[in-house]
């Protein structure tokens, strides 16, 4: 989604690999948690993000992502309303990530 602050999928691995201290925030919803998930996560569907927005730290890098980019979309643009400077798309999705990261996750 064109204007909301995004990440790709290479870059947050490499921010992974480097050790840098990074909140995993999964906006899908429940049913989709048990296919794949970003080990370490924070699970809050969008249609609770409006409620559930202040359990997440304010400070720092928030990377979001939900199936394919959309949905974080749209939950990145709501968080950086609510101050979270450093909220961010994952590019692509948990989809990109297990196509170009991690193989043997399970896509949908």
């Amino acid at each position: 989604m064109f204007g909301v602050p995004s990440i790709t999928v290479e870059e947050l691995k490499e921010k992974q690999d480097r050790g840098e201290e990074i909140t995993l925030l999964d906006v899908r919803e429940p049913h989709e948690w048990t296919i794949s998930q970003l080990p370490g996560s924070v699970t809050i569907p969008l249609g609770a993000l409006p409620q559930r927005y202040p359990e997440l730290k304010r400070d720092g890098d928030l990377v979001v992502y939900c199936r394919s980019g959309g949905r974080s979309a749209q939950a990145v643009q709501f968080l950086r309303q609510m101050g979270y400077t450093g909220a961010r798309n994952l590019t692509g999705g948990i989809n990109h990530w297990a196509e170009a990261i991690d193989p043997s996750m399970r896509r949908y």
